[in-house]
């Protein structure tokens, strides 16, 4: 299964491999069990401390599960791949790998001690269980999150299940995005989850101990909040100015989290969403940048007196204060606000393709939206399910003319412009239609389908700066050139701002011009006593 380059490079990871460990696998007479058979001999035989065994009883089948090779009869550690992880989820098979056998993971001495603390009250262990796919890009992060906890603490059991080998699980579990997570066969956190969330969702005591952490830090010379492309460039190029800087985000990389390919950042021929943001977040902390990641910003103050402390007070309670600050708090898919939205949302109405439109292998969905976001989706799309319905509210598709040309030529595609949807409707468990009006004639057409995947475009994250900082009409944080908002000492720069065209290249630019005005700022106000 593996070609000689993927091989040579497996190789070398398992050079890493401090102890023994021991793949045991669980199959049936499904071809998906062939696979994964010679995906294990094929890794056992690239390094001594591997070995592997083909009389697993797990009734989840085929599966495997990677434990140390010298752990007590009938024991593993928790780790549990009910897939064949290759695609985005090979990396997340190198790292089970790695971990079990002892090599040391790139997490925080503190988190690591959390983990290993972690304990139910009436001693019973955690089991976890995460649905994905392997072309969602934000599963991984997932899957390789509750992996690692896994390995660090004996209470804690991980199992990760390929949503198109298991469809009568998906069935039953109702299961429209993903991932999707259950802990103790209950539903826990749909979509994108670090580390950090899933620690403060099982972990009642820490949003108190972040606070009261977060809350001692000093008086920061420019504190970023938001660390997508721009808050990342705010945050080097004031760290190399040699002045203190922080950095406080939801996410450290923002919407390139969600992105699946990157193809239009210059010198950068291509790249994958996750990819890039972990390089932004690398090259951050190359520099004496301290991150506070996994926290939501609720309200801004402005400083009392010239070259006084700016606050920022976050929804745990604790409070930053810094000198300046750089707005970089990015933007969110738009949601469409019909009736039936809110109530299905992760039960048929999906806002990435990438990630869950192979839950709909087979079946009818829409995509609303006729943008280049809109048509590339229904494109995508098209490939994997039985027929796809765009729905744009213009006159004309608004994406450029060569994804319109391909999206007419594909024969499973319907489009409705000049349309105006006007609800989602459903079983009460999941998506079963849509409604959209002609705005021409008045006529509406419902349309029979499993899921609508919503593609309108962005609003900004600034709801919390309303009454501080002056806003545009759309809700966007209004600068002038230098990246200034209407507070002194207060910039913003990336999609949150007035700044056209809402790009990574653009985003990444104004964050370092935003610090660079942060500092002209420093340099020219006194410290207020």
């Amino acid at each position: 299964m593996l070609d000689s380059t993927i091989q040579a490079q497996l190789k070398a990871y398992l050079e890493r491999l401090q102890q023994p460990i021991e793949l045991v696998a669980s199959l049936d007479d499904r071809p998906a069990s062939a696979e994964m058979r010679e995906l294990l001999t094929e890794i056992a035989a690239l390094n001594d401390k591997v070995s592997v065994r083909f009389d697993g009883s797990d009734a989840r089948r085929p599966s495997f599960n990677i434990s140390r090779a010298n752990m007590p009869p009938g024991a593993d550690m928790g780790v549990r791949f009910a897939a064949i992880p290759m695609g985005h989820e090979f990396t997340s098979l190198v790292l089970a790998l790695l971990q079990a056998g002892g090599h040391p993971p790139k997490v925080e001495a503190d988190v690591i001690a959390q983990i290993q603390a972690l304990r139910n009250d009436d001693g019973s262990d955690f089991v976890f269980e995460t649905y994905m796919s392997l072309t969602c890009h934000n599963c991984p992060d997932v899957v390789q999150a509750l992996n690692l906890m896994a390995v660090l603490n004996p209470r804690i059991k991980h199992v990760a299940i390929d949503g198109g080998l298991f469809q009568g699980e998906v069935e039953e579990r109702q299961i429209m995005a993903v991932p999707s997570i259950f802990l103790n066969g209950k539903p826990f956190g749909n979509g994108r989850m670090e580390i950090a969330e899933i620690l403060a969702k099982v972990d009642t005591g820490t949003a108190a101990r972040d606070a009261a952490k977060l809350g001692a830090k000093e008086l920061f010379d420019v504190l970023i909040v938001g660390g997508g492309p721009a808050g990342a460039s705010a945050a080097v190029y004031a760290a190399r100015k040699g002045i203190k800087t922080g950095i406080v985000a939801e996410r450290f990389g923002g919407q390139t989290l969600d992105t699946l390919g990157i193809e239009n950042y210059i010198s950068v021929l291509e790249t994958q969403g996750p990819k890039f943001a972990a390089a932004l977040e690398a090259h951050a902390k190359a520099y004496d940048v301290d991150i506070m990641n996994g926290q939501r910003v609720a309200a801004l103050e402005p400083a009392t007196q010239p070259g006084g402390a700016i606050r920022v007070t976050l929804e745990n309670g604790a409070v930053l204060r810094g000198r300046s600050v750089v707005l970089s708090t990015g933007a969110r898919w738009k949601n469409v606000n019909v009736p039936g939205e809110a109530e299905y949302r992760n039960k048929g109405v999906a806002y990435c393709p990438h990630c869950d439109g192979p839950l709909f292998k087979g079946k009818k969905v829409a995509v609303i939206g006729g943008g280049n976001s809109g048509v590339e989706a229904a494109i995508d799309l098209a490939g994997v399910v039985d027929h796809v319905t765009v729905v744009e509210f213009a006159e004309t598709l608004k994406a450029d003319a060569v994804l319109v040309n391909k999206l007419k030529s594909l024969p499973n595609v319907a489009i409705h412009t000049h349309a105006m949807t006007t609800e989602i409707t459903g079983d009460g468990q999941k998506v079963n239609g849509l409604l959209f009006k002609d705005r021409a004639s008045g006529e509406v057409t419902r349309l029979e389908l499993a899921g609508v995947f919503v593609q309108i475009g962005l609003v900004p994250n600034t709801e919390f700066l309303k009454g501080t900082v002056e806003l545009s009409k759309y809700g966007e944080i209004i600068v002038d050139a230098k990246g200034a908002t209407s507070l002194p000492g207060v910039f913003a720069a990336g999609d949150a701002t007035t700044v056209p065209y809402k790009q990574i290249i653009i985003a990444a630019g104004d964050g370092a011009k935003a610090a660079l005005s942060a500092f002209d700022h420093l340099i020219r106000t006194p410290v207020a006593a």
